[in-house]
């Protein structure tokens, strides 16, 4: 990798660029502005955040000048995108308080000083809360087609379920920001998720239009796990960048419940490990492939909540779940790698399988019925739904599963929820 585009690219943060060879001269020479939004429907952001806000870190580390933008303004309308139905309206107290979370937040990932030579925070309400109605509309709203706009995706989703004339205005005030932002700082390219294509497309009109300026947009993956539901919750609901919301305990157990086909890919996105470097990790196989989850949970908990907080939610799971030596001081991901998978704790109960038992296959709701752990078929079914059911480190989701205890092997630890666990022995 010798430039900022190539290694986006190698680390699979690429969706759609308006213009790829020009953003990719461009992102290999000197600094240039790019801006990424941020609406502050919430005092926090989430782990589904983290791929703007990490591509925004590689960006910046290669010379160039992040904008973070604060929608302030924005969010007073709501973006249609990705919803189906109308946003819930915020007072403008409670927008004011998110935007100063959000703020102090993302200054946690970004060098952003207070001149903006290498980074730059700001909030679009500085501009849109000002604007009167009529001149905008004659100055801006006549570079758009009614026609263009309702082709846009997120609209087109909308109209099925109904789009407020509020949330049509969105898509003109997030390009107002564009041509803001290139006329202040220079801003020649926006990025955002892939379903913000419309809106970043229509900015980039705006600023030829109006400036005749050299603008581009580029995109970035919206990501599932590999068994097609929405990156970012947990059993317990969304995972949280603040530790007050998501404790780094759990933050780290998060990404330590990868799944195995995630991990590869995961390494890449979420951490600064080089790329061919998440290549060998997600080749990894049982048990090994668990060192390599704890090395992206560690390395995004690291990049999240600093070294310390991370080496220390690394032993609370290890002594929570027995995996390795939670004394065994951790300062890079190698350290874990060259860990040993410690013997399964004595004091767990165990259920013994013996001669002909063992080698029978019996249907995993079954066996956590025979466990212990749970009372009946109904109640295994609903952990499973829930996702606290598994076998080892794997979270088992299939209700119709059937398992063989000798080839588990001994050892092997049934689990449900975090603190319920039963040993496998067979004989």
């Amino acid at each position: 990798m010798n430039d900022a585009y190539s290694e986006l690219e190698a680390r699979g943060f690429l969706y759609q660029v308006t213009d790829e060879d020009r953003v990719r001269e461009l992102l290999a020479g000197p600094q240039q502005s790019f801006y990424v939004g941020f609406d502050p429907t919430a005092s926090t952001l989430h782990v589904g955040s983290l791929v703007p806000i990490l591509a925004m870190r590689i960006l910046q580390r290669w010379g160039h000048r992040p904008i973070a933008l604060v929608g302030g303004g924005t969010s007073m309308v709501g973006d249609p995108s990705g919803k189906t139905e109308l946003r819930r309206m915020m007072s403008l107290e409670e927008i004011e308080e998110n935007a100063k979370g959000l703020e102090a937040q993302l200054s946690r990932f970004l060098t952003l000083d207070p001149d903006g030579k290498q980074g730059l925070m700001c909030n679009n309400a500085e501009w849109l809360s000002s604007l009167e109605y009529i001149p905008f509309l004659r100055d801006i709203g006549r570079h758009f087609s009614v026609n263009r706009m309702l082709s846009a995706e997120s609209y087109k989703i909308r109209l099925e379920t109904g789009l407020s004339f509020l949330e049509f205005n969105y898509m003109i005030l997030q390009a107002y920001d564009f041509l803001v932002l290139h006329e202040r700082e220079d801003c020649r390219l926006q990025v955002g998720g892939q379903d913000q294509w419309g809106n970043i497309v229509a900015g980039v009109d705006l600023v030829r239009r109006v400036r005749q300026g050299e603008a581009y947009g580029l995109t970035l993956p919206l990501l599932t796990n590999a068994s097609g539901e929405k990156f970012g919750k947990s059993v317990a609901g969304a995972v949280w960048l603040d530790a007050e919301q998501t404790s780094p305990f759990d933050y780290y157990q998060f990404w330590r419940n990868t799944e195995d086909a995630d991990v590869t890919r995961f390494l890449k996105l979420f951490t600064d490990l080089p790329p061919e470097e998440g290549d060998r990790l997600g080749e990894l196989e049982p048990p090994l492939l668990n060192r390599a989850k704890e090395i992206l949970a560690y390395e995004i908990t690291k990049i999240t909540h600093g070294a310390e907080i991370a080496a220390a939610a690394y032993a609370a799971a290890c002594r929570e779940f027995g995996e390795a030596d939670p004394d065994r001081k951790i300062s890079t991901s190698s350290d874990i790698l060259a860990l040993q998978v410690a013997p399964a704790k004595a004091s767990w109960p165990t259920v013994v399988f013996t001669g002909a038992e063992a080698g029978e296959g019996i249907p995993l709701l079954d066996l956590f019925v025979m466990a212990g752990l749970c009372k009946s078929k109904g109640e295994a079914r609903r952990l499973m739904r829930q996702g606290g059911a598994r076998v080892g480190d794997e979270v088992v989701k299939d209700e119709t599963a059937v398992v063989v205890p000798v080839e588990l092997g001994t050892g092997t630890l049934l689990k449900a929820g975090k603190k319920r666990v039963v040993q496998l022995v067979v004989e």
